[in-house]
């Protein structure tokens, strides 16, 4: 009982602490200093080419640890060293120091890429909004409690195995296969204020999410076969089509099957 308090203990402090990076990802991205104190332009000044080094490093630090304790072979190592339950919070409270970290040690490079005002401001500010709602909105579309290892704590309390997830495409998963990824996107890029600093950032944001999201399908492909394969190709990546494409009641079928 007592090592079953702890992986629940231990979840929740994990899962405090996304909260944590998930409130300063929103002012660090957005700029808003009432809502973290530095931010991706706000900070002590340093040589642009240090910047540049330092920053990539950060972001290549959180990019390998993301995706390497994401795949299935290096879980079934991990979980001979710490309980089934506790590697999901072990996932999640690694990523989320990790962005602290950067977001603590990233050197602002502020020199303007672009300057909106008025209505294209406040448009852009409102897609960035949008992505972070898309962002939080598509974790609950599938399993919120689960995503950040809340559940198998929770079903380590009272000494059952969490449920196996099932493949499903709730909302916004008809769209697009990766809503939470299209949310990180829209909110990286849709600023009124591009700094370089910001657009590096963005940039290796978004090769590591391509890359990622590669890396993913793969695993995908191999966890739910033929399944995954139909609705790879009946609904786009990232980009929803803005035309109706293949709705068609046999596809709504195989979604049905899938579930």
């Amino acid at each position: 009982m007592f090592a079953r308090l702890l992986i629940l203990f231990y979840a929740a402090t994990s899962y405090a602490v996304f909260l944590v990076s998930f409130v300063w990802a929103l002012g660090f991205v957005g700029n808003y200093d009432l809502l973290a104190s530095k931010t991706i332009d706000i900070g002590a000044p340093s040589d642009p080419v240090d910047a540049v080094v330092i920053n990539g490093l950060l972001l290549g630090l959180f990019a390998i640890q993301h995706s390497v304790m994401a795949r299935p072979g290096f879980k079934r190592v991990w979980m001979r060293i710490i309980p089934k339950a506790a590697e999901r919070s072990t996932y999640v409270l690694l990523s989320s120091l990790i962005l602290l970290l950067l977001f603590w040690q990233w050197r602002p490079i502020p020199a303007p890429v672009w300057h909106v005002q008025g209505a294209a401001a406040v448009l852009l500010t409102g897609i960035q909004w949008l992505g972070w709602l898309i962002a939080l909105a598509s974790t609950y579309m599938i399993d919120h409690f689960d995503l950040f290892g809340l559940r198998q704590a929770l079903s380590a309390m009272r000494g059952a195995q969490p449920p196996a997830q099932p493949f499903k495409t709730p909302l916004l998963y008809r769209l697009v296969r990766h809503p939470l990824m299209l949310g990180f996107l829209l909110a990286f890029w849709a600023t009124p204020v591009m700094s370089l600093g910001h657009l590096l950032f963005a940039a290796l944001s978004t090769g590591y999410i391509l890359v990622g999201l590669w890396l993913e399908e793969r695993d995908l492909v191999a966890q739910f076969g033929e399944a995954y394969q139909r609705y790879r190709r009946r609904v786009p990546m990232l980009l929803p089509r803005l035309i109706g494409g293949r709705q068609s009641s046999e596809a709504d079928g195989e979604i049905s099957e899938v579930r």
